[in-house]
């Protein structure tokens, strides 16, 4: 899943100071040309939210 592999990728070039929220905010602007982003915004949140749960992505 793109979501996954961009958190992961951009985890680990950012500080372990920038709280979830904001790293989740850089992973959206990173996927800003993704056809689910782009077409389903607030769905694309809720299963970002139910991955990071799952995944214990942090």
């Amino acid at each position: 899943m793109v979501f996954d592999r961009t958190w992961k990728q951009l985890r680990g070039s950012n500080s372990s100071e920038v709280s979830q929220e904001q790293h989740l905010e850089a992973v959206f602007e990173a996927m800003a040309d993704h056809p689910f982003l782009i077409s389903s915004p607030d769905m694309a949140r809720q299963v970002a939210a139910f991955r990071i749960r799952l995944l214990e992505l942090t």
